[in-house]
């Protein structure tokens, strides 16, 4: 299989026998108008996310959260907070309350509280998908471009097979979010269609 990356790429590593749905960052500062990180046309993703919700929920397929939040004075924020200053709203005590998910979570559905883009980077997600005998990370959320390539590539290098739904996520300009899954897809995770990861869950 060839791409726009040439024939060295585009490989793929296909989905394995235990996916779980990873939603990531999908709060009111990307959903709603006026928020921090607000985009454009969010609807889309924010209701092919529901639908991947509703099918892994329904096969009784792990469904895992992420949230952003730092503790107050951004003390935990690194230097992460000094590149991008908008994250001082996911801080505890900062009006807005822009980091409430957009959708809800169920009953035992983790909700793993994360600083950096990657949901894996300093937080227990590798270990809890493991101990749940996961080996398919199936991938939706905001942004295409941050925390959800981020999230895909270490999903990669944590042993799980990424499978990024194209329908689910969203980015401020197509072109971003074109670009990026076309990187994607070309080196760190296998870009799906959203009736192909429905199929699966």
């Amino acid at each position: 299989m060839t791409g726009p990356h040439g024939s060295a790429f585009s490989g793929r590593v296909g989905w394995g026998r235990r996916p779980a749905l990873l939603v990531i960052d999908l709060c009111r500062a990307y959903t709603d108008p006026g928020g921090p990180f607000a985009l454009p046309d969010p609807g889309p993703a924010v209701a092919a996310t529901a639908d991947l919700v509703a099918a892994a929920r329904a096969g009784g397929h792990l469904v895992v959260w992420t949230a952003v939040r730092y503790a107050a004075g951004l003390a935990d924020g690194g230097l992460f907070v000094h590149k991008v200053p908008a994250l001082a709203c996911f801080v505890e005590d900062a009006p807005g309350d822009w980091g409430a998910l957009t959708l809800e979570p169920g009953p035992g559905e983790p909700v793993v509280v994360k600083q950096y883009a990657s949901a894996f980077f300093g937080t227990s997600l590798a270990s809890t998908l493991h101990a749940a005998g996961v080996d398919t990370v199936v991938v939706a959320g905001v942004s295409t471009s941050g925390c959800v390539r981020a999230t895909a590539t270490d999903a990669l290098g944590s042993g799980f097979r990424p499978q990024v739904v194209r329908q689910a996520c969203a980015d401020r300009t197509p072109a971003l979010h074109d670009g990026n899954l076309a990187d994607l897809d070309a080196k760190y995770a296998d870009v799906v269609d959203l009736p192909d990861a429905l199929a699966h869950l």
